[in-house]
């Protein structure tokens, strides 16, 4: 596991740059702060990973209407005043084609 590797060398990175901002060199009290700060985020991104709900990519062929889908429009709603406008129009014709054709956002 990688983790296993990169935290205790983030850690004994941040204890080296300790010893060189206490002999005098002044730039390493920044790495003194930003290795645990790696190592923080290193442990932060493997929690995401390992707790994240993974979503089922979408089935090429359209599921069985139920009565929820039934009922629920295909285009999403369009003001009066929006037919006005024909680059609304056109935009709004090209989000319902992505909402309809699109794969769902995992994130």
């Amino acid at each position: 596991m990688v983790l296993l590797a990169v935290v205790p060398t983030f850690l004994a990175l941040c204890d080296w740059q300790v010893h060189r901002a206490l002999s005098g060199n002044e730039l390493s009290w920044a790495y003194v702060f930003e290795w645990p700060f790696f190592a923080g985020y290193a442990v932060y991104v493997w929690w995401k990973l390992v707790h994240e709900t993974l979503v089922p990519a979408a089935s090429t062929k359209d599921p069985e209407p139920t009565d929820e889908t039934a009922a629920a429009p295909t285009e999403p709603a369009v003001h009066d005043d929006a037919e006005s406008d024909p680059d609304l129009v056109a935009y709004n014709r090209y989000l319902a084609e992505l909402h309809a054709n699109g794969r769902p956002k995992r994130w």
